[in-house]
């Protein structure tokens, strides 16, 4: 059975960075697209990212382009979201999402990802 585990949320100060990990465990990671996610306090779920499962193609929401990157190793099965400059609005529970020989067309529709991690949460302060 398919299952992702997010890591790295924690606590940060304004204008540092974290890495996110999402590790997917029950099927080889290359043939999966993978989505990131977050819930901002009282805001309904936003997609940040989706990196499709082949050529690595990144497609970002708007307002997340400049301070989020994703990366990939499939030999680790682990996908990484860095975000960096962090601010206070940053501060959600950041998921996971994946879908299987997805090329992330509709990435924004969280119906189009069966699977998802329990998410991991990031607070931004000072």
């Amino acid at each position: 059975q398919l299952q992702l585990v997010e890591s790295g949320g924690g606590l940060a100060q304004p204008g540092g960075s974290l890495r996110l990990s999402c590790v997917i465990s029950g099927s080889p990671l290359e043939y999966y697209a993978i989505g990131w996610f977050r819930r901002a306090p009282g805001k309904e779920r936003e997609a940040v990212l989706c990196i499709s499962y082949e050529n690595n193609i990144t497609y970002y929401a708007e307002s997340m382009k400049g301070r989020f990157t994703v990366s990939r190793d499939n030999a680790r099965n682990t996908v990484y979201l860095q975000i960096v400059s962090l601010k206070p609005e940053d501060t959600a529970v950041y998921f996971c999402a994946t879908q299987v020989y997805y090329d992330c067309s509709g990435y924004q529709r969280e119906t189009d990802f069966p699977f998802w991690g329990q998410g991991t949460q990031v607070t931004v302060s000072s």
